[in-house]
């Protein structure tokens, strides 16, 4: 990684949106602490039905950190902005992966009262509500991942960053829906993905972009920073990738 892009990477992660969000919820209940007043991520974000992971620990077995060990947690990973109004989620190239996984993440995982979310569809209506940006990516393979439908053995639908192109993917990415083909680091965008009657509808700055014939079990959704770079790919070691998040909200019914 040349200095040049060292110290863009750094001022890109530096210099996230200061403009207000909303108070950020989740389908539990709302966070009283506004914007700026936070001193720590479970502060800002309700992280009650949320499992967090992290590039760190050994290759495979990466550090995770369930509800109630995040109430006062904060690293270089996992923090608050500059302006405390969103999460910074961080993952370098070469951190710790997950098992069948070549790359690293600072992600959450969706819980449901202490246990790992599983839901099907059809069977409900399954949102997620965010508002994020992405604000770092690898020079040489530029492609993060900032929202997920998962299943058991692998991705469902996922919300990523590749180059400029922001887009929707789904079946390894053979499918895939632009949501915005000039994206530009460090803007806030909102995402909605409702998973309902055997279908997935996605909807970008309150716009619908797509509708994916998709059923199946075992669904949960992630959001975070999942970094798509490795050493193998050309990046050097300790290149970060990263995602804020200033709003996020999720809710079944049905």
């Amino acid at each position: 990684m040349t200095p040049c892009h060292s110290l863009l990477a750094a001022a890109l992660i530096a210099a996230l949106s200061t403009a207000a969000s909303p108070v950020l919820s989740t389908d539990t209940a709302p966070r009283a602490v506004h914007a700026g007043a936070a001193a720590v991520p479970a502060e800002l974000l309700d992280l009650s039905n949320w499992k967090l992971t992290l590039p760190t620990g050994e290759e495979g077995g990466p550090q995770e950190l369930l509800a109630g060990a995040l109430s006062g947690f904060s690293n270089e990973f996992f923090k608050l902005n500059d302006s405390r109004d969103g999460v910074l989620f961080t993952a370098k190239v070469g951190g710790a992966t997950t098992q069948n996984s070549h790359y690293p993440r600072s992600e959450l995982r969706e819980m449901q009262g202490g246990e790992k979310a599983s839901w099907s569809n059809p069977g409900g209506t399954h949102t997620l509500e965010v508002r994020e940006a992405i604000v770092a990516t690898p020079p040489v393979k530029p492609e993060v991942v900032a929202a997920q439908i998962h299943d058991g053995e692998d991705d469902v639908l996922q919300i990523r960053l590749e180059g400029e192109r922001l887009s929707v993917q789904s079946d390894d990415g053979q499918t895939e829906t632009v949501l915005d083909p000039a994206y530009k680091l460090g803007t806030p965008f909102d995402v909605k993905i409702v998973a309902v009657d055997g279908r997935i509808d996605v909807f970008h700055n309150g716009e619908k972009k797509a509708e994916l014939a998709k059923s199946g079990t075992g669904w949960y959704f992630k959001v975070g920073a999942y970094v798509q770079s490795s050493v193998e790919k050309g990046d050097a070691e300790g290149t970060p990738g990263a995602v804020a998040v200033y709003s996020l909200k999720v809710t079944h019914t049905g």
